[in-house]
């Protein structure tokens, strides 16, 4: 038998239906944590900074700016959990009464007018999510939060296929043994709304360093330089070696490199430090999850493309967050060491414990 979810909910859209919100099709929804205040630490970044900003990506320039000058009662909205029944998993989506989600990128996303039900029928809560999904960076700090909820709401499920590397590694030692599933129909699901960093996000923030730190013996180091080079989205720094060099001969830096380097010795060394630098990207997370709360990531960040994304991920983690902001485009870019050096000495001047 054929669903025609797909066509259906695009007809009611087109009849003035509106596009129905998921999260609505719930037939019970839950406070896990409530509203509340909470302090958002200043970005750190040199006053001429803005300047040197051509393009922004994921907000305008005055949101990154807003978020640069942090907030010391921001409004924080609660977490929630929703309880759905009659749920298809097909393709990257998730199908309800008159409601569709994506949780990845489908061959037939925006096409498809009807799909084959699903022949195995499942309970669970899914703890993943598009971005997280698309980032690396997203699953580990968002949606590896997001299952300590899913672990205890019942039985987590995630639509991701086994994978080796990182990502195996850190589901290891962070506890996640989730169900893979295929295309799937739901008795019942259990989704979150886990984006807001309120006191729940920040203790889970802090679990899942303490147990990615569990038992290592992490020896102090001055400060960490994560070398993206070319993997990821394009972001060439072109003088990325000299910079890792200078930073390890002047400063005392140790430089890790992602395709080289195991979660395990990166998080030994990354829990030794208050300073993590290197270029704005997912590669960073590795040094977001091992760092010490109080402590600094500063991302070097090409003119075309300048984002505060990371900051509302280092804010859960309670750590600074600083930006220093090169010349040229994204297909290859410099960074001024003078500017570098003078950005290390505002991070020293707001955290003493870091270089000057």
């Amino acid at each position: 038998m054929h669903s025609l979810r797909p066509i259906t909910n695009r007809l009611a859209r087109l009849v003035g239906g509106g596009r129905k919100e998921f999260l609505d099709t719930a037939v019970e929804r839950w406070e896990i944590s409530p509203a509340e205040k909470v302090e958002i630490i200043p970005g750190i970044w040199l006053p001429d900074q803005i300047e040197h900003v051509a393009q922004t990506e994921f907000g305008a320039l005055s949101d990154i700016v807003a978020c640069m000058l942090g907030d010391p009662q921001e409004p924080i909205a609660a977490t929630m959990a929703y309880r759905l029944r009659d749920v298809d998993y097909i393709d990257g989506a998730l199908y309800a009464r008159g409601a569709e989600m994506h949780l990845r990128d489908g061959r037939h996303e925006g096409r498809r007018l009807s799909y084959p039900r699903p022949e195995r029928s499942i309970s669970g809560a899914i703890y993943e999510s598009w971005i997280g999904n698309r980032w690396f960076g997203n699953w580990l700090l968002n949606d590896c939060m997001t299952y300590r909820l899913a672990e205890t709401a019942g039985h987590p499920v995630t639509t991701a296929p086994l994978r080796g590397g990182h990502i195996a590694r850190y589901e290891e030692v962070l506890g996640m043994t989730p169900e893979r599933i295929g295309d799937v129909h739901f008795d019942e699901l259990v989704l979150f709304d886990d984006l807001h960093n309120n006191a729940s996000r920040q203790a889970r923030a802090s679990e899942n360093r303490a147990r990615l730190l569990a038992g290592r013996v992490c020896k102090p180091l001055p400060g960490v330089f994560i070398f993206r080079g070319t993997s990821g989205a394009t972001r060439i720094l072109e003088n990325e070696a000299e910079i890792a060099e200078r930073l390890e001969v002047e400063y005392g830096f140790r430089t890790l490199y992602i395709d080289r380097h195991s979660v395990d010795e990166i998080a030994l060394a990354v829990g030794g430090t208050d300073l993590v630098v290197g270029v704005e990207g997912s590669q960073l997370a590795h040094g977001v999850i091992a760092m010490r709360a109080g402590g600094a990531l500063l991302t070097i960040q090409p003119p075309d493309r300048v984002t505060s994304a990371l900051k509302l991920l280092t804010d859960c983690w309670r750590q600074h967050f600083a930006m220093v902001v090169g010349h040229g485009t994204i297909g290859g870019f410099r960074l001024e060491w003078d500017d570098l050096r003078r950005t290390l000495d505002l991070i020293a001047a707001r955290n003493p414990q870091n270089p000057s």
